[in-house]
Order: structure tokens, then C-alpha cells, then sequence
């Protein structure tokens, strides 16, 4: 794993956690594992407050962390 301190977040070449309900870090904001049917997903919002869905791929691309700082 390395840090990238100049933006605070950490990117990873792991993938991001498979446990349903678990909440990781990604540019600022909190997103939740959900486990639908047939495929999970990541659930937050945007920068303006409306709903985002992210895949697996997707969180890793953006970049993910455990910690809010």
C-alpha cells in the first residue's frame, strides 16, 4: 500500500473488503458494502449529497482507505 499525503487518501493494488456492511473511506466520503443479490455493491454519495453506487473496480480505481483522515 502507499499514501499519497498531498491528498490525504490511500491507494491500493488490494481489493477493497467483501464483507457486507463494511465502510471504507474514498475522496472524503463513506461508502457501505451492500450485498445484493447476485452482486455487491458500494453505496455513498457524491459531492453534492446525491446517491452513488460504485463496483469493486470502480472504489479501487478512485483510490480506498479504512480511516477518514
Amino acid at each position: 500500500m502507499s499514501v499519497d499525503m498531498a491528498v490525504g487518501t490511500e491507494t491500493t493494488s488490494d481489493t477493497p473488503p467483501t464483507t457486507p456492511f463494511t465502510v471504507v473511506w474514498s475522496r472524503g466520503h463513506a461508502y457501505v458494502l451492500e450485498d445484493a443479490p447476485g452482486r455487491a455493491r458500494w453505496v455513498g454519495v457524491d459531492d453534492r449529497g446525491r446517491p452513488l453506487t460504485l463496483t469493486n473496480a470502480q472504489l479501487q480505481r478512485r483510490g480506498w482507505s479504512r480511516t477518514s483522515s
